[in-house]
This record gives structure tokens, C-alpha cells and sequence, in this order.
């Protein structure tokens, strides 16, 4: 089926779409004036009710049986709030282009914790990515400074893709028994009943217009955009949806240099090619393994 040459140009304009959605949802970070637990919450409250009406409406199934398969769904919504939390930071600390850049690393943290998790052999090929990483993450900033807000950008982009990688693989055993739609929600639930709490406390201070951004965020740039992606899943190989994926921080520092003109230094550029590219090789190296 992902041969038939229809499908697989619509799962490209899907996955492309989905793409532009996850690198556009950075942006608001920068256009609401919210923290970065305020934008979680409303992300994953209003994505996982989106999702809910989705699936009543379709006549989807969301329940998850046994019982410690949904516990173990609502633990990696708490990693997930961690990661989205992370990354919103990163960005408000700094730029869209670096918090998304410093995100881009997550193939490599993948690379590395599926030989510690997972029980197989790290061959010596992957540490090369890993060393390119390093490099491009040295050109992205510009001086080792804990004051300085590119430098904490980075850190933060950094934690919020090993968060992303932990996430990634601890949801690898759910996808043989539940469906995408039933994990996304109950994760983003998980999500969203961990960082309410903390939330809460500063939603009397949102402005309307924030709440309105916050539920675009939701519907849209999380909902839209999960269902795009795992739509395109069903169309294209595994390895096809890993490279486009790289094109997130592209797509990314595009839109905040037309919409919000935040444009990056050369140097941030280069950084973000070689993050890139690395990022790129060890996902493909790790899709090509899988494919063999």
C-alpha cells in the first residue's frame, strides 16, 4: 500500500502539514504572554478534549485495558509535560531557532538509551552523529555563560529532547496493543492533570486573547497536528518520516522570521545545519537497521 503512488503523495502532503504544525507551535511560546506551564496545560487540556470529541464523533475507542497499561500511558503524559514544558522554555529564554535546534538532538539521546533500555549493542558508527551534535550545538551558542539567555535556551532545548527520547522509547511496548489515538489522549490526560496544579494558580491573570492562543494551540497545533502525523504513518516508511521530521527547526525558524522577524545569526545557522544533519544520519542510520 505505501507503494500505490496516490497514497504516498498524500501522506507527504500530510506528514509536510504536520511538520509545519509542530514547528509553528513554538512560535507561541513567544506570541502569549504565559509561562511555560500555562502553555502546557492549555496544550494538553485542550488537546486531549479535542482528541476525546474526535473519537466520539468518529466512533473511535479510547479505553485502555489492563488497567496498568493506561497507568503506565498517564506516567509518560507526566514526561510529556516535562518535555513540553522544557521546550516552551528554552524558547522563551532565547530564540525559536534555538530551543528548536537544541531539540533537534533527540535522535541522538534515542540512539544512545535504546542500547541501555532496550538491551542491544551501541556500534561505534553512532558515536560520530553524537560528536557532530556537539559541534553544531558549539556553533548555536555563542559563549558558555549560565547568565546568558542563548546558552540557557540550549540547555533547556537539550533536557526537553532527552525528555522526548525517554518519552519516545517507554511508549515503544504500547503501540503493539492500543491505538495511536488512544495513546496520544491518554498521554496528553496524563500530561494535563500533572502540570494543572501548577497552572492554575495563573490562569486568573491570562488575557482573552491568550485563552483564545492557548486553545488554537490545543486544537490545532497539537490535535490537527498529531492526527496529520499518524495519518501520514500508514503511507510512508518509517525512514521517509524520520527525515522530514529534521525539517521541523527549518520550517520553525522560517515562520519566526516572517511572522515575529526573529532572524537567526549566521552562526546559528551553520550550528543549526550541522545539528541537522547529524540528527538526520542517526535517524536514518537507525531506520535502516530496522528496515534490514
Amino acid at each position: 500500500m505505501i507503494d500505490d503512488p496516490s497514497k504516498h503523495r498524500l501522506g507527504l502532503i500530510q506528514l509536510h502539514l504536520a511538520v509545519l504544525i509542530a514547528g509553528g507551535s513554538g512560535l507561541f511560546a513567544k506570541l502569549l504572554a504565559v509561562g511555560p506551564d500555562v502553555l502546557t496545560a492549555g496544550r494538553t487540556v485542550v488537546g486531549a478534549a479535542a482528541l476525546g470529541a474526535f473519537a466520539t464523533l468518529a466512533g473511535r475507542r479510547l479505553a485502555v485495558m489492563p488497567t496498568r497499561d493506561a497507568i503506565g500511558l498517564w506516567l509518560c503524559g507526566a514526561v510529556l509535560a516535562a518535555h513540553w514544558t522544557t521546550f516552551f522554555l528554552a524558547i522563551q529564554v532565547s530564540t525559536v531557532a534555538v530551543g528548536l535546534l537544541a531539540f533537534s538532538t533527540y535522535p541522538l539521546f534515542t540512539t544512545f538509551l535504546e542500547p541501555v533500555v532496550l538491551g542491544e549493542r551501541l556500534r561505534p558508527a553512532d558515536v560520530v552523529p553524537a560528536a557532530a551534535v556537539c559541534l553544531g550545538l558549539y556553533l548555536v551558542i555563542p559563549r558558555f555563560d549560565l547568565d546568558d539567555g542563548l546558552f540557557q535556551g540550549a540547555f533547556w532545548g537539550v533536557v526537553s529532547a532527552l525528555l522526548f527520547a525517554v518519552l519516545s522509547i517507554a511508549s515503544r511496548s504500547y503501540g503493539a496493543r492500543h491505538s495511536p489515538l488512544a495513546i496520544t489522549f491518554h498521554q496528553q490526560l496524563g500530561a494535563a492533570l500533572v502540570v494543572l496544579p501548577f497552572a492554575l494558580s495563573r490562569a486568573a491573570s491570562v488575557a482573552p486573547v491568550d485563552w483564545l492562543g492557548l486553545v488554537v494551540l490545543g486544537v490545532v497545533f497539537t490535535a490537527l497536528g498529531q492526527a496529520l502525523a499518524v495519518a501520514s504513518l500508514s503511507r510512508l516508511k518509517a525512514r521517509t518520516v524520520s527525515v522530514v521530521f529534521g525539517l521541523e527547526p527549518v520550517y520553525a525558524i522560517v515562520l519566526a522570521w516572517l511572522l515575529i522577524h526573529e532572524t537567526p545569526t549566521p552562526r546559528t545557522l551553520l550550528g543549526g545545519a550541522v545539528v541537522c544533519a547529524a540528527a538526520a544520519a542517526a535517524s536514518a542510520g537507525s531506520f535502516s537497521e530496522a528496515d534490514a
